[in-house]
């Protein structure tokens, strides 16, 4: 190593390796230049200059040319904050950017020239430190130590070795760590490493005690990079309370980078095979069904499932298939199947059988037909004096209007999935571009500590979790569609069962529970692209959907003929994601909204209650206000709550209140249905247990926060965590797999519910 200057020179000794020369000296309005020739096996250098100076009018400059790039700054070194505040720094380092010598020209000696300048009227002491750096490289699962300040960033360089193709870097710190930039850069010079500039080039992300940057060999062709580390002046940017400066202070920090290795195709096998087998047990289940049905009831004539579950299916049965599938994807108009009436307002009984030619009567009646008509009125008034009401008396409508209402539910949730997820689509791909365009990674909450990216989508795992909820959705309705096609022949045969016993059979609601939950999968999915505040409302809408249905389908299997339309459910639901989104807005800090959304909530509460109990009967009394006292009672803590502790999630906290209702009913409705002397069925039973316990399984995972896009990028990243199973998935994933079967097993509950009432008169079954 040479050094000389415009003052002296100096020579070390022959065959020093280490790179160390300190150089002090007093100048007046004049300039030094320092020239420093490199061995060629130096790999990176560290040039740290230091002034005593706080002359701010009169800084020391300094200008280190190399080959390839010149770097300049200046000290005291100034940053600037919140607020035009301003940090001064007397001491800098900076890591020059290595040159590797060209082919052509082999090994040669690098030279460095250093010069220092001021235009100051009077001495200025300075230091000049130029170093070696021995370990710059990093290395695979080696942790690796270093600090930093704002005005002394650091990076390394990291190469891929042969049979590694992604790594993920990991960077943590201490408890008391300031706000930093972590960055990812291609092997170019000059090297981004200063607050202004850090995220000018490649992938960055912010942090406080911990950041996770993943990284795949294909999109660095030199199979190398830079990993780089800035901290910024002072913690407001990541989320701190008050500007707080990092001022004079060395920070420590450890990097470690680990190997990712490729499991993609086993996770997609585990997801795939997982959910596929409630396929086969669904095949399983429904051929023990029908055998055992066939044993119990020898004298009733079933449809052939075992012939249609094994695919041997009759002319018949495939000619049922098809045209239920043209009518449910394909047509609007009403089929036949549940058109058989039990004679408008005339309870039929089985010893009169169903009214003639009441199955293949095609003509289409609306509801109004019945429900304008005087002597109905007079009737519903009848109906409301008796002290005990019986499914017969809320089963007088026709069938085929009935059924037309409840199937406009599918409709209407198909038009709203359609016009719903495409513009939800179109975002998500804008987001996911700007985040490989601009790489700035804090644009998004990803647990970056188990995000698997593939092709453009940044964490793959967090979208292939969501296929449970698909391909459970359309298991759902296949067996809603198996159910609708046994009823529709059995109604064919006429069965005096199927006509005059048991709940009355209509299944819109059902296929509009499957969509839904094939709905909540693939906008679960597309949030997960890009998780932030602006697009959370993607992955509950549906939820909201799936609850209030359950809840509708609930009444309406003792109350066909009163319950609500589909039109004011669903405008009901739209009210009630404005709300969920209003209250993300204004919900955090204005006491004002959660007063108006209280008074909302009771209020709806005690008209929706009133109006359901009386079953739009409804007159004042003694026992109404005592019903109405017992309303407000149960609304009243969730409102209360809301106002008091004002819940920074309130997306999460309205649908708590609908799952909170919606499981106070089930329970409601079946003790109320084991008082009622009615049986569980072993189906059912099984259902209600594994729906229990996998939803507590459920929401111990959705409990275990791994990301908050109510904070700052910097404070989620604290939350990250790494994966759980198969190195692939984390916690929230297999909350995504655990809350698809505990959502199947519920929709199971509700289907099968009342099966054990097929064989008992509608005038024998209880309204409750």
């Amino acid at each position: 190593m040479k050094v000389s200057s415009g003052l002296g020179q100096g020579h070390p000794e022959e065959g020093w390796t280490l790179l160390t020369w300190v150089w002090s000296c007093l100048f007046f309005a004049s300039a030094n230049t320092f020239l420093y020739s490199l061995f060629p096996q130096v790999d990176a250098v560290r040039v740290y200059v230091n002034s005593s100076s706080e002359n701010l009018q009169y800084p020391v400059l300094f200008v280190v040319r190399q080959q390839k790039g010149v770097l300049s700054w200046q000290v005291p070194l100034i940053f600037r904050g919140l607020y035009q505040r301003t940090y001064n720094y007397q001491e800098v380092s900076r890591t020059l950017c290595p040159s590797e010598p060209a082919p052509e020209t082999g090994p040669s000696d690098q030279i460095i020239f250093v010069d220092v300048a001021s235009m100051a009227p009077f001495n200025i002491a300075y230091e000049l430190l130029v170093t070696r750096l021995e370990s710059f490289q990093l290395e695979t699962n080696k942790p690796f130590n270093f600090t930093a300040s704002p005005s002394q960033p650091q990076y390394f360089l990291y190469k891929f070795p042969q049979d590694v193709d992604s790594v993920i870097i990991k960077v943590v710190s201490d408890a008391v760590y300031p706000c930093s930039v972590v960055s990812v850069q291609d092997i170019v010079c000059p090297v981004y490493d200063l607050d202004h500039n850090v995220e000018f080039n490649g992938v960055y992300q912010s942090m406080t005690k911990q950041a996770a940057i993943t990284v795949q060999r294909k999109d660095f062709p030199g199979e190398q990079f830079f990993v780089v580390f800035v901290i910024k002046p002072e913690d407001y940017a990541c989320g701190g309370s008050v500007p707080s400066s990092i001022h004079g202070k060395l920070c420590w920090g450890q990097i470690l980078l680990v190997c990712l290795e490729s499991v993609y195709i086993q996770a997609m096998l585990f997801s795939f095979l997982s959910f596929l087998s409630f396929y086969v047990g669904s095949v399983v289940v429904a051929i023990y069904k029908n055998s055992l049905l066939v044993s119990l009831y020898p004298q009733r004539s079933f449809p052939s499932v075992s012939l249609l579950i094994s695919g041997h299916l009759s002319c018949c049965v495939w000619k049922d298939l098809a045209f239920t599938l043209f009518f449910y994807f394909f047509s609007s108009c009403s089929v036949p199947d549940e058109s058989s009436s039990s004679g408008g307002r005339q309870f039929s009984s089985p010893e009169h059988g169903p009214p003639a030619g009441s199955d293949t009567d095609s003509s289409v009646e609306e509801e109004s037909d019945f429900d304008t008509m005087p002597e109905i009125e007079s009737d519903k008034n009848v109906i409301r004096t008796k002290v005990f009401l019986y499914l017969s008396d809320l089963s007088r409508k026709d069938r085929r209007i009935v059924s037309k209402k409840y199937k406009i539910y599918f409709w209407n949730i198909i038009t709203i999935a359609v016009f719903y997820a495409l513009p939800v689509i179109q975002l998500v791909i804008t987001y996911q571009t700007v985040v490989n365009v601009t790489g700035n990674q804090d644009i998004c909450y990803y647990n970056f500590l188990c995000a698997h990216p593939l092709g453009v989508l940044s964490a793959f795992n967090n979208i292939l979790s969501n296929v449970g909820h698909m391909l459970l959705g359309f298991l759902f309705l296949l067996i809603v569609l198996r159910r609708d096609i046994l009823h529709r022949r059995a109604m064919e045969m006429k069965d005096v069962y199927t006509l005059d016993y048991g709940i009355p059979k209509h299944f819109g609601l059902f296929y509009a529970m499957g969509i839904a939950l094939m709905m909540e999968g693939v906008l679960s999915a597309c949030y997960h692209v890009c998780p932030n505040y602006s697009n959370f409302q993607f992955d509950t809408s549906f939820m909201y959907m799936i609850a209030g249905l359950c809840m509708l389908k609930l009444y309406q299997t003792r109350h066909p003929d009163i319950n609500a339309s589909a039109y004011s459910a669903y405008a009901s639901f739209a009210v009630v994601i404005c709300l969920a989104v209003l209250g993300v807005v204004f919900g955090k800090n204005d006491m004002w909204f959660w007063v108006i959304f209280s008074l909302i909530h009771v209020l709806a509460s005690l008209a929706l209650s009133t109006q359901i109990y009386y079953m739009g009967r409804f007159k004042m009394g003694k026992c109404h206000n005592q019903t109405i006292l017992w309303v407000r009672e149960c609304t009243c803590p969730h409102a209360i709550f809301g106002l008091v502790y004002r819940p920074r999630d309130f997306a999460s906290y309205i649908l708590g209140i609908f799952i909170c209702n919606l499981l106070l009913y089930l329970a409601f409705y079946i003790i109320m249905k084991i008082r009622s002397s009615e049986k569980l069925l072993p189906i059912p039973l099984f259902c209600i247990v594994a729906t229990a316990v996998v939803w507590a399984a459920a929401l111990y995972f959705f409990f275990q926060t791994l990301s908050s896009w109510e904070e700052t990028p910097a404070e989620s990243r604290e939350k990250n965590r790494s994966c759980i199973l198969l190195g692939f998935f984390d916690d929230h994933d297999v909350w995504h797999f655990l809350s698809a079967a505990a959502l199947f097993f519920s929709f199971l509950v509700l289907l099968t519910l009342d099966d054990d009432l097929d064989t008992v008169r509608r005038d024998k079954i209880p309204v409750f």
